[in-house]
């Protein structure tokens, strides 16, 4: 049972990074590491952990480019 709590809270954190990395990327808004914490190694971990969301993203536009039939860009 504990397993499957600590699989669920990962894909949640992933989920929570990837929905930041769309705002970033629509907006222009992101998270300011520097007035999170002053502690210079939290401040790399989060932008690790903001990282894994572009990654994310990256790959799952494309996934979507690889099936053209079933999605189409806005013109």
């Amino acid at each position: 049972m504990a397993i499957g709590k600590i699989v669920h809270v990962g894909i949640d954190l992933v989920l929570l990074s990837t929905a930041l990395a769309g705002i970033r990327r629509t907006t222009g808004l992101r998270v300011n590491p520097d007035n999170v914490t002053d502690s210079k190694s939290i401040g790399n971990y989060l932008d690790s952990y903001l990282s894994i969301g572009e990654k994310t993203l990256d790959l799952a536009a494309w996934q979507m480019s690889q099936y053209p039939s079933f999605f189409t860009k806005d013109k």
